[in-house]
């Protein structure tokens, strides 16, 4: 059996899902099964802890490859070992009937059916959040935003809810929002060093889409924001692409800005003051070098780089290129 199967990963590929629900006739062959109903059914099989978190995975990667009636199977084993009114069951048959449905008025079905758990039991969190995501998914991001802040004000250390809401308002160009509640991510998750490359991101939009008063500032936080993240993990490539970038556009704003004071602070609002030239120059060329070094080991596949996306070394490899085209003219 697939380890993928007992602990996959976050981000599972088209290609390992597909090798995954391959797996399904197999695994629901040889699994075990009773007739009887739950807790009875505990004392005449053989499962074991991992049985249960098998016959999950395998129902998600059989969703996204199209084989519904594999995922069929398995959710009707669980929900005979758990039972209906189980709230992970009732999510996981609501993300089955939203797969599964043809056209919109399936999904509106779905979305009622969502309503109506919620309105006898508010406390469901599983399709609550099945809820919010339909909403995303029929485009109806105000209904979903909505949702959300509902959701974190019940719950407010969620911080898989405080992101997405994040995400959301990123999508409606409310960048001052997504910023506040990727900050409420930091607060439940501080040592996060993707929430803070993310933070680095939604500030460095925020900063070029604003006044270019305050630019240096929102540059420099975002700049802040990205070594941050490379400090807590050394080999993040998304922090050093960020960094680069955020160094790139702070050479240009400070060679026509005033001089930054030497003081650590500013007097007036009390912020971090702007960085000098050379120590931007400095975390410019560690971006550069440390890009390099990992386009070169993760593009080679070498022990221990093998963990980086393609289309990110390709993206870190055209920010490269374009530095590169630039010093030579």
């Amino acid at each position: 059996m697939s380890a993928s199967l007992l602990d996959p990963p976050p981000h599972i590929s088209p290609q390992t899902a597909l090798y995954l629900s391959q797996q399904a006739p197999h695994i629901l062959k040889s699994s075990p099964t009773s007739s009887l109903p739950w807790p009875l059914s505990l004392l005449f099989t053989s499962e074991t802890p991992e049985t249960w978190a098998v016959h999950e995975n395998l129902l998600l990667s059989c969703l996204r490859t199209g084989d519904d009636k594999s995922a069929r199977l398995c959710l009707d084993r669980m929900i005979a070992r758990f039972g209906d009114d189980n709230e992970r069951m009732m999510a996981l048959k609501g993300m089955y009937e939203e797969a599964t449905a043809v056209d919109k008025a399936g999904l509106e079905k779905v979305l009622k059916e969502y309503e109506k758990i919620l309105a006898a039991d508010p406390t469901n969190m599983a399709v609550r959040k099945r809820r919010i995501a339909l909403l995303r998914s029929m485009s109806r991001p105000a209904d979903a935003i909505a949702g959300l802040v509902e959701l974190v004000d019940s719950s407010p250390t969620d911080a898989e809810a405080w992101a997405e809401l994040s995400d959301l308002y990123v999508s409606q160009n409310m960048h001052a929002q997504a910023i506040f509640s990727l900050e409420e991510v930091l607060l439940i998750t501080p040592n996060a060093w993707n929430v803070h490359a993310r933070m680095g991101e939604l500030l460095y939009l925020s900063a070029t889409a604003s006044a270019s008063g305050a630019t240096l500032k929102g540059i420099t936080e975002s700049m802040r924001r990205f070594c941050r993240s490379i400090e807590l993990c050394d080999d993040y490539l998304r922090g050093y692409y960020g960094l680069k970038l955020t160094t790139q556009r702070l050479l240009s704003l400070l060679s026509t800005h005033p001089k930054p004071s030497h003081a650590t602070t500013d007097p007036t609002v009390g912020d971090l003051a702007a960085p000098s030239i050379v120590t931007v120059q400095k975390l410019h060329e560690l971006a550069t070098t440390k890009l390099a070094e990992i386009i070169r080991r993760g593009s080679s596949k070498e022990a221990g780089w093998s963990g980086y996306d393609q289309a990110e070394l390709i993206a870190a490899r055209e920010l490269l290129d374009r530095d590169a085209q630039k010093i030579e003219r």
